[in-house]
């Protein structure tokens, strides 16, 4: 019986792309530290000359990203000099891509959706319609991903998803495209493809520039720089002079000998030629905050809409909120002639907690899944704020939605009292600005965080403090000096007393002639003795204080590893 063939890769044809001026880079005796590893790069020189397709190799630790990202200007260096056709690096623009090891595009859109999105992020204010979407069908054409535009990211490839991130570099059409480990995790066939189409896009005239442990990638490029374990260039020149250099008949052999320290004596690299240009390279011209508010709430929404798992938590929280409402708790708690001051309590603290369970969970994921691709945004000219701000605006509709449905049911089911809309709205507004605030401090736990798993864990961290300290089992006037110290700052204290003034709880207990009504007063003291108001204006301010500590949060995050030099920035 025959094998069935496994179809090619789609490849690069030279038709499909323009030519590009490529940018040359000079490196003359770079040094670079990190913080806790010292010196990780030693006096490295060499060029990169336009159009060049260069591969940085050598061993795991040898300093391979950490140079890539400081011949892009990432990194200041140490010491020594980087030139960018003959000038200092500036801010990274339009004519600068870079492709880090993580996906840099969501999976739930489909590609050319995602592509647009990344497009109207990117080019320059302004731009028609018509010319977007021409700058997505070609950089899909020039990728071989035109016959998969309309496949969900999720759907695609592992070596298709390392396209679709080269595809959203290429939408501005970089003069510089540097690549960390892209044929990292392929298998041999769907990597010598990959580096096919970069070596297409060098022969266009883009200056490529790559690290790679695929022995492979070392062969097929314009030049190989290798790497030693202390940051030491131990081999710069063409790749069919790798082996010969070292005497080795593989390029295994080549591994083992930089590892025991041998190198290349070569000549030192000419001068750098610098520019004669004095004045700073322009800062590139960023899409207004109005409008990357605006596409990235309507992205937001397209991402929230098409994932399955966020759409049956966001329908499933509500559901399971009010079934366990009607569990716990039996109807006509708030029947003025008979009520149950017990239950009635219980009941606000619940709606309390329900509310801050919505936001909190909803906001947990927002951030941690999405990070890489915010960081690449963020070099593209993203700002955080909108941002951050773009977070609250996708999710505020839902949750208005989740806390009037459980609102609406529980009155349905005579958990709640009978009551005209100016009480319903004040418990509407106290479940809103509650639920707000906990999906701000679920993004700054989001932020905060490295990685999903963690935000997981996070949630019952927060979520325990709340319930003890919100003063519904433990009265705040009950609590020693430092539980009402922390209770403070616990939104759901505030969004408890909020809506058990807004419903009444002392007018009802007093007037219910209920015996526990007086040992309850007195407990609770003054807790539903304040207007409504007053917990809603220290819920905005919790929603606030939280959104500004996670703006600041992410910019340093998106500040680490990009650290630039005052000079000539």
């Amino acid at each position: 019986m025959s094998t069935p063939m496994r179809p090619s890769p789609p490849t690069v044809t030279a038709g499909s792309l323009m030519p590009v001026n490529g940018l040359r880079i000079q490196a003359r005796r770079l040094s670079q530290r990190v913080r806790g590893a010292g010196l990780v790069l030693r006096d490295v020189s060499f060029d990169v000359e336009p159009g060049q397709l260069t591969v940085i190799a050598g061993s795991s630790g040898a300093g391979k990203t950490i140079l890539l990202q400081t011949l892009a200007g990432l990194r200041s260096p140490a010491d020594g000099e980087l030139r960018h056709d003959g000038a200092r690096p500036g801010p990274p623009g339009r004519e600068f891509g870079f492709v880090p090891q993580d996906d840099i595009i969501h999976r739930e859109l489909p590609l050319r959706r995602t592509l647009l999105y990344a497009a109207e992020l990117r080019l320059p204010p302004g731009t028609p319609a018509e010319t977007v979407a021409v700058s997505v069908d070609r950089a899909l054409e020039t990728l071989g991903l035109s016959h998969r535009a309309a496949t969900p990211v999720r759907a695609l490839s592992g070596g298709e998803r390392k396209r679709a991130c080269i595809a959203v570099e290429l939408l501005t059409r970089p003069r510089v495209l540097f690549l960390d480990e892209p044929t990292s995790g392929l298998d041999p066939v769907t990597g010598a493809a990959l580096l096919r189409t970069l070596r297409t896009l060098a022969e266009d005239g883009t200056t490529v520039v790559l690290t790679t442990h695929v022995l492979a990638d070392l062969l097929h490029c314009d030049q190989v720089v290798f790497l030693s374990p202390g940051g030491e260039v131990a081999f710069a020149g063409e790749p069919n002079a790798l082996r010969g250099a070292f005497g080795a008949d593989t390029v295994e052999e080549v591994y083992q000998a930089v590892a025991d320290g041998v190198r290349v004596e070569r000549p030192a690299p000419e001068d750098i030629q610098r520019s004669e240009s004095t004045s700073p390279p322009p800062k590139p011209v960023r899409v207004g905050a109005v409008r990357q508010w605006a596409l990235l709430t309507r992205r937001g929404t397209a991402l929230l809409l098409h994932n399955r798992l966020s759409v049956a938590v966001l329908a499933g929280s509500p559901v399971m909120i009010v079934a366990m409402f009607a569990v716990l708790f039996r109807a006509g708690a708030f029947d003025r002639s008979a009520p149950d001051p017990g239950s009635t309590a219980m009941i606000m603290f619940w709606i309390a907690f329900g509310a801050f369970f919505f936001g909190l969970t909803y906001g947990l994921l927002q951030i941690c899944t999405e990070l890489p691709v915010l960081r690449r945004e963020w070099l593209a000219g993203l700002r955080i704020g909108p941002y951050v701000a773009s977070k609250l605006t996708t999710m505020l509709p839902v949750l208005a939605v989740a806390d009037t449905l459980l609102l609406v049911v529980l009155r349905a089911v005579d958990r709640l009292p009978t009551a005209g809309w100016g009480t319903y709205g004040s418990l509407f507004v106290s479940s809103v600005l509650a639920s707000t605030a906990a999906l701000a401090l679920g993004l700054l736990a989001s932020a905060a965080v490295s990685e999903p798993g963690q935000a997981t864990l996070m949630l019952p961290l927060l979520c325990f403090p709340q319930v003890l300290f919100s003063g519904a089992f433990v009265p705040v006037p009950r609590m020693t000096a430092a539980g009402e110290a922390i209770s403070w700052a616990m939104t759901n204290r505030w969004a408890f007393e909020a809506l058990g003034g807004g419903v009444g709880l002392e007018t009802l207990w007093r007037a219910g002639g209920s015996p526990l009504g007086p040992p309850l007063l007195h407990s609770y003291g003054d807790s539903f003795g304040h207007p409504a108001s007053r917990g809603w204006v220290i819920l905005a301010g919790f929603t606030l204080l939280f959104l500004a500590v996670t703006w600041v949060v992410l910019v340093r995050k998106c500040r680490e590893g990009t650290v630039r030099s005052r000079e000539g920035r």
